[in-house]
C-alpha cells in the first residue's frame, strides 16, 4: 500500500520525485524518502510527511532517482525503517511496495554471508540480494534477487554508475510514464499527471529497464511489448479546487459522477455487462465479491439485483472467499474494486477464473489489473479519488450496480420506466442533500462529543449503516458500529445509554414499521437517536431526538442520498474533532498487501 516513484531524464530528479510523492500520500504517509544517483547514491529519508521532507532535504543534483512514501508493514515508522534502503556499500537503493514472505529466512542467510542489515523492514533484503549477485550486470543481479523472493512486490532499483532504473512487479500495481527524453515510474496514475498522460501498465512478472530514452520490458527472460495507454484524467481532477479537504471536494463531485457514470451506459446500445449467458440463464448463481467500502456497495447490490430481477444473490468479502468460498463452475461473479489493484480482490478473481466462473469487474481505473484479468469491465467514471476515505467511488459503484441490473429487471414496464426516471433524477436529489450541508454540520458538532456511536438500517439500507459507521470511525476515530436494526437487541443493547447515540437510516419501504419499533426500543434505553428520514416523515420527527431530512425518493435509490448525508456527517464530525481527514492514521487508499 506504499507509494513508489522513479525518474530518469534531463532534469533534476529531486523536485520531480518529491512532487510525485506528494500525489501518492493516500497510499501511505507514515514516512518517506528519496535516493538520487549523483556519482554515488544520496539518500534522504525520515518518519515525516512529504512536505516536511521536502523542506528539510538538502539540494541533490542527480538526474535519476527513486522515492517512496510508506504504509508500515514490517517495522514501526522511523527514520531507519523509511525507504529507500541500500546495500552495504551504498551503491544500490531500492524502494518497494508489498510483503516478502520469506524475508526472515533471507535476512538470516544474508547476515551469515557477512551482510549488515540495519532496519526491521523486509525491503532491505532486496538491496542486499542485488549486491550479492552483482557481477557487472545490474539487470541480471536484479533478476536473481527477485528469484529468491516469495511474496508480493513492486520495486524500483537504482545503482550508482547505471544510466537506467530497473523496475519489477508481482501482485502490486506499477506503471511507467512516457515523456520526451525522460521517463517515470509510479505505483499509481496521480503521481504522473503533472508530467505525462502516456503510460504503460506492467503485468505480473514483468521486469522493466527504464532509461531516459527507452523502456524495455522482459517477461520470463524474453523481451515483450506492452501497449501504451492515454490517461483521460487531468491534473485539475487530482487537486483540491478550493476545498479545504479532498474528501469534501469529492463528496461535492458526486452529482457529476452520477451523471458521468449514467451517461456511459444510457447511451450504450447493449447492457453494461452480460449478467446472463446466451440462453438467458446464470443470474441465479450470481456472486458479488469486494472488500471494505466496495463490499458495502456489493451488499447493496445484492438487494438491488434481488429486488429488480427476483433471484437470490450472494455477497461475500473477497478476502474471506479466497480461503473458504465455493461457487459452481459456469456461474457469474461481480467483483468490485475501486482501484482495480486490491490484492485480496485480485486473488479472489484468480480463484474464480480457475473454477470456471465468468467475472465482471466494477472499477474506477482503466487498465488496472482487475480489468485485464476479468471477462468484462464496468467502469465507474468517478475520476481520481485522493482522500483515503472513499466517497464518490462508492456512489459510482452503486450507480453501476443499478444500471447493471436494470436491463434484466422483471418488474412491470411502468415500474421500470419510473425507476429509470428516478435514476436520472439522482444528481438533483444528491445536490439537494449537499445544499443542506450546514444543517448536517450542526448535528455533527453534537455527535463529535461522543466516543461510541451505533448506526442501524434495515433491508437495502443495512449496507448504508455499515458504510456510515465505517466513514465515521476511519476519519473521526470515534468507535462506530453498523448493525441491521433488529440485531441490536441480540447483544449490543448492553452498550446503549445516554452516552451512546444511534444514527438510524429510515426508508419508506416495507422495513419502516420494523425500524420504528427498533427506535422505540433504543429510546427506552435512553440513547439519543439521530434519524435520516424522508422529508415528509412526520412520525419520525416526533420519535427521534434529531432528524436529517432527505429528499423523497424511491426506496430502491435511497442508499445513494442516505450515503451522501452520512458522508457529510462523518466529514463534519472529523473536522470538529480536528482530525487529518484526507490521511487518517494507519490507513492507505489502495490495499495491495494482505
Amino acid at each position: 500500500m506504499c507509494g513508489i516513484v522513479g525518474y530518469i531524464g534531463q532534469k533534476r530528479a529531486q523536485p520531480i520525485l518529491l512532487n510525485c510523492l506528494s500525489k501518492l500520500e493516500y497510499r501511505g504517509y507514515d514516512s518517506c524518502g528519496i535516493a538520487i544517483a549523483n556519482g554515488g547514491i544520496e539518500v534522504f529519508k525520515d518518519a515525516v510527511r512529504v512536505k516536511v521532507l521536502a523542506k528539510a532535504s538538502p539540494a541533490m543534483e542527480g538526474k535519476a532517482g527513486v522515492g517512496h512514501t510508506r504504509w508500515a508493514t514490517h517495522g514501526e515508522p522511523s527514520q531507519i525503517n523509511a525507504h529507500p534502503h541500500c546495500d552495504c556499500a551504498g551503491r544500490i537503493a531500492v524502494v518497494h511496495n508489498g510483503t516478502i514472505n520469506n524475508f526472515l529466512k533471507l535476512r538470516e542467510q544474508l547476515t551469515k554471508e557477512g551482510h549488515t542489515l540495519v532496519s526491521q523492514t523486509d525491503t532491505e533484503v532486496i538491496a542486499h540480494l542485488i549486491e550479492k549477485y552483482y557481477e557487472g550486470d545490474f539487470i541480471r543481479a536484479v533478476e536473481q534477487a527477485l528469484g529468491d523472493i516469495e511474496g508480493a512486490y513492486t520495486m524500483i532499483a537504482l545503482m550508482a554508475g547505471e544510466n537506467r532504473l530497473v523496475a519489477a512487479r508481482k501482485d502490486s500495481p506499477l506503471i511507467i510514464g512516457i515523456g520526451d527524453r525522460e521517463n517515470y515510474i509510479a505505483s499509481d496514475v496521480p503521481a504522473l499527471l503533472d508530467y505525462t498522460s502516456r503510460v504503460i501498465y506492467l503485468e505480473d512478472g514483468d521486469i522493466a529497464m527504464v532509461s531516459a530514452d527507452s523502456v524495455k520490458v522482459k517477461q520470463n527472460g524474453a523481451g515483450i511489448a506492452r501497449e501504451e495507454h492515454k490517461i483521460s484524467w487531468s491534473m485539475e481532477d487530482a487537486q483540491k479546487g478550493g476545498y479545504e479537504h479532498f474528501m469534501l471536494k469529492e463528496i461535492h463531485e458526486q452529482p457529476k459522477v452520477i451523471r458521468d457514470t449514467l451517461a456511459e451506459y444510457i447511451s450504450a446500445a447493449e447492457p453494461a455487462a452480460a449478467l446472463t449467458g446466451p440462453e438467458g440463464g446464470g443470474l441465479e448463481g450470481t456472486l458479488i465479491l469486494a472488500c471494505g467500502t466496495s463490499y458495502h456497495a456489493g451488499l447493496a447490490g445484492k438487494y438491488i439485483i434481488e429486488e429488480l430481477v427476483n433471484v437470490p444473490v450472494r455477497a461475500e468479502m473477497a478476502d474471506e472467499f479466497v480461503y473458504s468460498g465455493r461457487i459452481t463452475a459456469g456461474s457469474r461473479a461481480i467483483v468490485i474494486t475501486q482501484s482495480g489493484e486490491t490484492l485480496d480482490t485480485l486473488k479472489a478473481i484468480k480463484k474464480l477464473k480457475e473454477e470456471g466462473c465468468r467475472v465482471i469487474t466494477i472499477t474506477n481505473v482503466v487498465g488496472s489489473t482487475a480489468t485485464r484479468i476479468a471477462d468484462q469491465t464496468v467502469y465507474t467514471r468517478a475520476g481520481p479519488e485522493i482522500s483515503v476515505a472513499a466517497t464518490k467511488t462508492f456512489i459510482a459503484q452503486l450507480i453501476a450496480l443499478y444500471w447493471l441490473a436494470l436491463p434484466y429487471s422483471r418488474v412491470d414496464v411502468r415500474r421500470l420506466d419510473d425507476l429509470v426516471l428516478e435514476l436520472r433524477q439522482l444528481p438533483v436529489k444528491v445536490q439537494q442533500v449537499l445544499d443542506n450541508e450546514e444543517i448536517i454540520a450542526g448535528f455533527a458538532r453534537k455527535l463529535a462529543a461522543f466516543d461510541n456511536v451505533f448506526y442501524i438500517g434495515k433491508g437495502i439500507n443495512y449496507p448504508v449503516a455499515l458504510e456510515g459507521a465505517l466513514k465515521l470511525k476511519e476519519i473521526s476515530y470515534i468507535h462506530a458500529e453498523g448493525y441491521a436494526a433488529g440485531e441490536l437487541k441480540h447483544g449490543p443493547f448492553a452498550l446503549l445509554g445516554s452516552q451512546t447515540p444511534v444514527v438510524a437510516v429510515v426508508a419508506q419501504d416495507n422495513t419502516y414499521e420494523a425500524i420504528v419499533t427498533s427506535i422505540k426500543e433504543i429510546k427506552a434505553r435512553h440513547s439519543p437517536v439521530l434519524a435520516l428520514v424522508s422529508e415528509d416523515d412526520d412520525t419520525m420527527v416526533e420519535l427521534a431526538d434529531s432528524v436529517i431530512t432527505i429528499p423523497r425518493i424511491d426506496p430502491l435509490f435511497s442508499p445513494v442520498v442516505n450515503s451522501v448525508a452520512l458522508q457529510l456527517l462523518a466529514y463534519f464530525v472529523a473536522r470538529e474533532r480536528g482530525c487529518p481527514i484526507d490521511f487518517p492514521r494507519n490507513l492507505a487508499k489502495s490495499v495491495t498487501v494482505e
